[in-house]
């Protein structure tokens, strides 16, 4: 019963100073120049980093990519459909100038959809192709890696030019998704493997090897937010149910009262990396990385200690957000109790993974505590109040709510909840922990 003799205390306890957090509340965009700063349309967020990439993010390859308004209209629309081996579909696939999507059907027939300047629109490609045409050079993500040189080991499941996206350059500034990009000839080749086929207004779609999913939130990306259905978007950007796995020839039945535009919180899969679409908007009403550090320096403000060895806990700051600090609270993540680290209560019988917690004897993993840094993936602007389970990411009660009901797709033809901090996939009951800590003595 020494549970009962030590003054605990739950985040949410905390006073925190609401008006001094509100003024943090705004985009970095708003602080800035509002009238100056080009039009947002929205910025994608690859889930498993952090805030940046393990090495650092360098030009093309980053955590997360801004799709801001071009100086000059590039998007492109489809106009005129060739059948092959005749002499126009051959110059439009050889013609460096000319965007074209080629449908092979057979050795003997293909065929070629030419696609025109659009002045109404912009259009960025996202894969793994660090190519000119690509503007978001996007890699597989390896759950928890701390560095690059573990991600390049592994075959990469990510298409070289995996999708492009086309925003509407007049308000609303609609995006929308398509799979495939074009390449450096500005060329989209299906090969005969590639589903494909006739749309019943004569049009030619298909899709690419391991396709690219979406799911839309449903109430937005916000405390209400709750899962949607994953889908696959074709090359034309219409919408489909799964297919049995990825790669499978038979493509699913056409969703007809979805569309691939993309909203709020839209999570785009492209079989190795997931990304997490948030609009200018969106992320207007998210808080931002001066509001989690005000956050921060309000718990450790509060000293909570170790409950056995009565030294003062601090989370570190987001900067040193890998290496472990002497101050660094650790959790049981069977009861939530908060401690400093200590060498007790190993329990041999599982590689010593499992600690029995001094204060409530429940036995478990124990485990650092990390802030969750990328403020994107949050739902909401609340206390740091609850930890991801295995991985001890920290963040608001709403946001982990959130991500451990998000069924993210994992190899070819499975799905599981993961901590969209790390991409560690979630484990216990709820795939996270409320978090109990002890206030100071004094």
């Amino acid at each position: 019963n020494n549970e009962r003799s030590v003054p605990q205390l739950l985040i949410r306890d905390l006073k925190f100073e609401k008006k001094s957090l509100a003024k943090l509340m705004f985009s970095p965009d708003q602080e800035n120049h509002p009238s100056k700063a080009p039009v947002k349309y929205g910025e994608l967020i690859v889930l498993g980093y952090n805030g940046s990439l393990p090495n650092g993010d360098r030009g093309r390859r980053k955590s997360r990519f801004a799709l801001f308004k071009r100086p000059k209209a590039n998007g492109v629309k489809p106009s005129t459909v060739h059948i092959a081996c005749t002499p126009q579909a051959a110059k439009a696939i050889s013609n460096k100038d000319q965007h074209s999507i080629s449908y092979t059907l057979s050795r003997a027939q293909t065929v070629v959809v030419e696609y025109t300047h659009d002045s109404n629109t912009d259009m960025f490609q996202i894969g793994r192709s660090t190519e000119s045409p690509i503007d978001f050079v996007v890699t597989d993500t390896v759950p928890g890696s701390q560095s690059n040189s573990d991600t390049q080991s592994v075959q990469s499941t990510i298409s070289r030019f995996a999708c492009r996206i086309i925003c509407e350059r007049n308000p609303p500034f609609t995006a929308r998704i398509y799979a495939a990009g074009f390449d450096s000839s500005k060329n989209i080749f299906l090969g005969e493997k590639a589903a494909k086929w006739k749309t019943s207004d004569g049009q030619m779609d298909g899709l690419t090897t391991n396709g690219v999913l979406v799911m839309h939130p449903r109430n937005g990306f916000t405390e209400d937010s709750k899962p949607g259905v994953w889908r696959e978007i074709s090359v034309c950007g219409n919408v489909f149910s799964l297919r049995e796995t990825r790669s499978a020839q038979q493509r699913g039945k056409m969703v007809e009262n979805e569309t691939n535009q993309l909203q709020d919180g839209s999570l785009i899969d492209l079989c190795g990396a997931t990304l997490l679409w948030r609009t200018a908007e969106g992320l207007s009403r998210t808080p931002t990385v001066k509001h989690l550090e005000a956050l921060r320096q309000e718990i450790n403000a509060a000293r909570p200690q170790c409950p056995v060895g009565f030294n003062t806990l601090a989370f570190p700051s987001m900067k040193r957000k890998d290496v472990v600090d002497e101050k660094q609270p650790w959790v049981y993540l069977n009861c939530g109790h908060v401690h400093g680290y200590h060498n007790w209560g190993n329990k041999e019988e599982r590689d010593g993974k499992d600690r029995e917690c001094p204060m409530c004897r429940s036995v478990g993993p124990y485990v650092p505590l990390w802030l969750g840094c990328e403020a994107g993936f949050y739902v909401d602007a609340g206390p740091p109040t609850h930890a991801f389970s295995p991985c001890g990411h920290v963040c608001s009660e709403k946001t982990t709510a959130y991500w451990s009901q998000i069924p993210l797709p994992h190899g070819t033809h499975t799905f599981h909840a993961a901590c969209p901090f790390c991409a560690h996939q979630l484990a216990g009951e709820q795939g996270y922990i409320r978090l109990i800590f002890q206030g100071p003595l004094d």
